[in-house]
């Protein structure tokens, strides 16, 4: 590993996440709603966070695996590195933060990420860090304005992104077709789709990381062979398409082994809400 073995992680700030991210992740933006940060650093200099959370459809996302709790579930939410960090930091990053998060929050049986192949790349790290594929899908929920601007639909719906989302995407957007722009939901895509939005072609990969061994018998959706990421045309590495994986020695199969300070902000008691 060489400098990798000198890489901390810890849990560090809310706000000092938010500009690591902010300033590192090809969005550039954050998830509002994560609860557990943690930072990468390498001889006292941070090059990297970690944000972890609660996901945005999480009914829909409880049920890969049958029988947990709606506390017994997180997603990595986002994760940046800054280039000068060490080669195969990030895997050993990652390592670290799954061990950490099984010993402090044991309730917490699996992890849960997407990796955005429409923008940024088909989970290359996410596979060298014993994450399992359980999903593929062409990508619906990416757009592109006319005007270059990039969103997430799931943004704009009530009760996630909400009204000062919408609101604000509205206010950069030229309509074509009437005046009467309203967060209605579901049906409000089609007055961005008047105004030129377009859905980006590409993929979204979504992997689990199962901290309990355990629950990988529930899972209730098959596990892909990484294989399925090339024959499906999935791959992309730093936002362009390529033919096939560049994992260094991943065979087509999976692997078998698996606030201001937020580390007390998981809920820790058992049930649903």
């Amino acid at each position: 590993m060489g400098d990798a073995k000198r890489l901390i992680v810890k849990p560090i700030a809310a706000a000092d996440a938010n500009r690591i991210i902010q300033a590192l992740h090809y969005s550039g933006k954050v998830v509002q709603n994560s609860q557990l940060h943690l930072g990468v650093f390498l001889d006292g200099r941070c090059g990297g966070a970690m944000q972890f959370g609660p996901s945005l459809d999480k009914r829909k996302i409880q049920g890969l695996v049958s029988g947990t709790l709606w506390n017994e579930f997180i997603e990595l939410n986002r994760m940046a590195f800054a280039d000068w960090l060490p080669r195969n930091g990030e895997s050993r990053c990652i390592g670290y933060a799954m061990r950490w998060i099984r010993r402090t929050y044991p309730h917490i049986k699996w992890v849960v990420s997407f990796s955005d192949g429409t923008q940024c790349g088909d989970g290359t790290i996410y596979r060298a860090s014993g994450f399992v594929l359980t999903g593929i899908k062409e990508n619906d929920q990416i757009w592109k304005l006319p005007d270059g601007h990039v969103f997430n639909d799931t943004s704009i719906r009530p009760g996630i992104g909400g009204a000062k989302a919408f609101s604000q995407l509205v206010s950069r957007t030229t309509f074509t077709k009437g005046k009467h722009i309203k967060n209605t939901g579901a049906s409000s895509m089609r007055q961005f789709k008047d105004a030129g939005a377009k859905p980006l072609k590409g993929f979204q990969l979504r992997y689990i990381y199962f901290l309990d061994p355990t629950a990988r018998d529930r899972l209730t959706v098959p596990i892909l062979p990484f294989s399925e990421i090339a024959r499906r045309g999935a791959g992309m590495y730093k936002g362009k398409p390529r033919v096939r994986s560049e994992d260094s020695g991943t065979s087509g199969d999976q692997p078998e082994g698996g606030g201001a300070n937020p580390t007390r902000t998981l809920h820790t008691i058992e049930g649903n809400p």
